[in-house]
């Protein structure tokens, strides 16, 4: 997909690579506040600015990475498959206990902790936006740029909307099947086995792929509240 600003597609391409980032790093801010709640106020202001900074930088590379490797043969195939769990995942209820984040003493310990967190949270995210962008560079990073500001300052807001709204969660949930639904029908491994596609065929793929995240989802979040209703009698 070329950068062309006149462009619809180009547009609803930057709009889901928004909409996942928001979806998916809700649990950022949880992980700075943890990391940060022991520090002064100063420095607490400065673990968030220089955490954030680090773990944004690493998440750019890391998506840069798989966006550049994505048109390998296979690779979309097995992404489509981990993003479908991870957008059917998302859709549970969530574990009570909490990520297991230290506070740390110190400035530059929240800095490494926001940042190895960040790093192992952001596996979901990095397969998602990467195959948001369809194998452009260009959009990738105008889908960042835009995106990441908005995260970093309203992170506490977009937790906030998601608790008041959880149709936000099953409408990303929903985006991410449809993303991977189209990325599992453009892997170049499996389109060398299918005979030629009419060119409708990605999107229809990735509406069973919205509607299999959903159906699915909501068929394992009921059984897992019966099951903790049962528990608690």
């Amino acid at each position: 997909m070329e950068l062309d600003l006149s462009s619809a597609a180009f547009w609803i391409a930057v709009g889901q690579i928004i909409l996942i980032d928001i979806v998916l790093s809700g649990d950022n801010a949880v992980v700075i506040a943890l990391a940060c709640r022991s520090l002064s106020p100063e420095q607490r202001r400065q673990g968030i600015f220089w955490g954030v900074a680090g773990a944004v930088i690493l998440r750019v590379i890391l998506t840069i990475f798989a966006a550049l490797v994505m048109n390998l043969p296979w690779l979309k195939f097995v992404g489509a498959l981990l993003l479908i769990w991870i957008a059917i995942k998302l859709m549970l209820p969530e574990d009570e206990e909490g990520p297991e984040i230290n506070p740390s003493s110190h400035l530059w310990g929240a800095v490494k902790t926001i940042i190895v967190a960040d790093f192992v949270m952001s596996l979901d995210n990095v397969i998602a936006v990467a195959g948001a962008a369809h194998g452009s560079l260009a959009l990738l990073l105008f889908g960042l740029a835009v995106s990441i500001p908005l995260i970093v300052w309203s992170s506490q807001l977009i937790l906030h909307w998601m608790e008041r709204w959880p149709s936000i969660v099953l409408f990303g949930a929903g985006l991410l099947g449809y993303v991977a639904g189209q990325m599992l029908l453009t892997d170049p491994g499996l389109l060398d086995l299918l005979p030629p596609m009419p060119l409708w065929a990605p999107k229809a793929a990735g509406a069973v792929g919205a509607l299999l995240v959903v159906g699915v989802g909501r068929w394992m979040e009921q059984r897992i509240l019966a099951r903790q209703d049962v528990t608690i009698v």
